[in-house]
């Protein structure tokens, strides 16, 4: 028998894959990428048709020599590295720096599988190909598209803001959805808005039912203040609570499709807690293969970065007779859900699934580390509910007439829990009508009370890191493998502050942004980073030559870093002189600005080191003290504002303050875009600044 070599990128995979194979195949792994673009230059030859300089990755010297040796033993190599653009490149670097391809007497494949399981495994080698050159190069045209800007623009934001700041092709749009969304809630004007409730009886029923008030004879009414609220409690006195109208109903909820990359991201942010970088690592080794007591090391679900819904036909078989076994014929959905999306996806591999319906969460359980069991756990459930009913509930809506003005109340019962006896999504809401009795047409009920209360509406929501992988999902930017990595730089950065799941944009990813949208709009234009990752995709596809999307990049890149380099040279501002003086050399100390923003400094340095914190007046007097506001930032740099005599004085606000007193409530108001709100979100008082 020949001697074999399989090579994979991950450590992890080796223990899993050599139980699958014989004694005459050796498995061995390349540690990730082995060669790369060099650190200290952009490393792509503009002048000679933009070839790429790949150089040996430091560190990785002695794992090549140690593949060369296992190379010169074997007669047959395959290279097994992940089956996307990614794995697909890393074979292709292993090619070139073991120059394989000048190998003559040895056969070299490339193979790839889905899910690392016996099965698939073996098939895989039964099946070998070769490289695919347009993943190869759609890889290396998002590597090099990356490296210009990154190498061409983040020189500039750092002789701008002085030190540390840096850009980069899809961090920057991330970063300006992030601004964007800020912009957005500091604009918006909350609006007055009441809810009014009747609280009735039916007859011979000690419970009440709670209605909402809806409208009159010509539909909807919203009640914008006390005065519209007052005249219809008005027209509500002395009036009799009549049924108009009972309606019994169904409604049917789908059962939930399988996880892709970006849903599973999102889910296991909010059912899990975990982070898009946390998520990832565990789906990992997930996939590479985990230790299951009497099952030796088992890869438990297939690869992880997809944007796929699709299944395998066989694993939708097995599903489909575990279902029933387990539950029952009726459970079994008949069809099969479909994404239904605008956007183009690659649809390279499977929907993220077990390998094995067969392994429940229950038997893996004591083998599984706790968040590795609790994210296996949400995948099995929600693969096992995609291939079952949807739940069914009875439903019954009522309206019911007092004088001119209608309230309506209504309940849900479920009726049949299809997939929801696996898997509930988010919590169904508790009713908190239960209709006793019949309520039929013309009955009467009497009311309890009337309940009112005043609301405003809310801004938008600040980004979590789920609902920002959505949204780069929806507009077509960064792909399954980039979500993760994109959103932990912009946080490393101190771009972006993470706060109880909420990401803020803090005084450093202002000024990045801001910078970045006057002097290169298309690099953080959205539509525009959308096209080129759809110009990707079709390089992928081989339809669009890979050089061709750089060629036609790159000359409006260098014209705007150029034209950039003379206007931001032009507007450099120099140290702005501060009347704080140094008490080690009395002199008038600089605002200076470093990775976390404004900071003060003796500008003796370097004979004199010292600095401070920067603490920036508002012109402002503190409402609880009368001393001055300043603006200040939390540990993790989002800007608040606050008292200078912190922490004798506890002020602070979230808003810039004004020198205005509400003329309604007397509390302090606050800059709100173009508006000055009263602090006292009871009161609601607002006016043009």
């Amino acid at each position: 028998m020949a001697n074999c070599l399989v090579i994979v990128e991950s450590p992890a995979k080796v223990k899993t894959i050599k139980k699958f194979l014989g004694a005459n195949y050796e498995v061995d792994a390349s540690n990730g990428h082995v060669r790369d673009l060099p650190k200290s230059q952009m490393g792509i030859d503009v002048e000679h048709d933009f070839d790429p300089k790949y150089i040996t990755i430091r560190g990785k010297g002695d794992i090549l020599a140690k593949l060369r040796k296992e190379v010169k033993k074997a007669d047959k190599i395959y290279l097994a590295t992940d089956p996307d653009r990614e794995g697909e490149a890393i074979s292709w670097h292993l090619m070139k720096a073991l120059k394989l391809d000048e190998l003559k007497e040895k056969q070299v494949y490339r193979i790839s599988f889905n899910e690392i399981t016996k099965n698939a495994v073996k098939t895989s080698l039964k099946t070998p190909r070769d490289i695919d050159m347009d993943l190869v190069d759609a890889q290396q045209a998002r590597r090099v598209l990356d490296r210009m800007v990154g190498y061409m623009i983040s020189p500039l934001l750092w002789a701008k803001v002085k030190r540390g700041l840096s850009a980069g092709r899809v961090q920057s749009v991330a970063l300006r959805l992030i601004c964007d969304r800020e912009e957005d809630i500091n604009a918006f004007i909350p609006e007055e808005y009441w809810n009014l409730d009747a609280v009735l009886k039916q007859e011979g029923s000690k419970k009440t039912l709670t209605a909402k008030f809806h409208g009159d004879k010509n539909g909807r009414i919203a009640i914008h203040n006390k005065e519209e609220l007052d005249e219809i409690l008005k027209g509500l006195k002395k009036k009799e609570y009549q049924v108009e109208e009972v309606k019994n109903g169904e409604r049917v909820k789908k059962a939930p499709i399988p996880f892709t990359t970006s849903t599973l991201q999102q889910e296991a942010s909010k059912v899990l807690n975990f982070s898009t970088q946390k998520t990832m690592r565990l789906a990992q080794q997930l996939y590479e293969g985990v230790e299951v007591a009497g099952h030796g090391t088992v890869g438990l679900i297939t690869y992880l970065r997809t944007d796929s819904t699709r299944i395998a036909e066989e694993a939708d078989v097995a599903a489909r007779e575990f279902i029933e076994k387990q539950y029952g014929s009726r459970y079994l959905a008949n069809g099969e859900q479909n994404k239904k999306s605008n956007v183009k996806i690659q649809d390279a591999h499977e929907a993220i699934r077990p390998t094995d319906i067969a392994l429940t969460p229950v038997i893996v359980k004591e083998s599984l580390q706790r968040d590795l069991f609790r994210l296996y756990q949400l995948i099995w459930k929600r693969f096992a509910a995609s291939r079952m009913q949807p739940a069914v509930y009875e439903t019954t809506s009522v309206k019911v007439k007092a004088g001119n003005y209608f309230f309506t109340l209504s309940a849900s019962k479920l009726q049949f829990d299809g997939f929801m006896s696996v898997y509930v999504q988010e919590e169904e809401k508790e009713e908190n009508n239960v209709l006793l009795g019949n309520l039929e047409k013309g009955s009467i009920l009497k009311l309890e009370k009337l309940e009112n209360s005043q609301h405003f509406t809310q801004p938008p929501a600040h980004f979590t890191e789920a609902s920002l992988v959505k949204a780069m999902e929806e507009q077509g930017i960064g792909r399954p493998s980039t979500y993760a990595p994109t959103i932990t730089t912009i946080i490393a950065r101190r771009y972006v502050a993470k706060e109880n799941k909420n990401l803020y944009v803090t005084e450093l990813g202002e000024v990045v942004n801001s910078m970045m949208k006057q002097s290169f709009p298309s690099i953080v234009d959205i539509t525009f980073t959308a096209n080129l990752e759809y110009l990707l995709d079709k390089v992928g596809d081989g339809t669009v030559q890979w050089k061709t999307v750089v060629k036609n990049f790159y000359p409006d890149l260098k014209e705007a870093v150029d034209k950039a380099l003379v206007e931001l040279e032009s507007v450099t501002i120099a140290d702005e002189v501060t009347d704080e003086i140094c008490e080690l050399c009395g002199r008038n100390m600089v605002i200076k600005y470093g990775p976390h923003g404004k900071f003060l400094a003796c500008p003796g340095f370097p004979e004199c080191k010292n600095t401070k914190p920067y603490l920036e007046k508002t012109g402002v007097p503190c409402p609880k003290c009368g001393k001055d506001v300043v603006i200040k930032k939390t540990k993790k740099g989002r800007i608040y504002y606050g008292c200078e005599a912190n922490p004798e004085c506890d002020f602070m606000s979230w808003q810039k303050p004004s020198t205005q007193k509400c003329p309604k409530c007397g509390s302090y108001m606050v800059e709100k875009g173009n508006k000055l709100l009263c602090s006292n979100e009871q009161c609601g008082y607002s006016t043009d600044k």
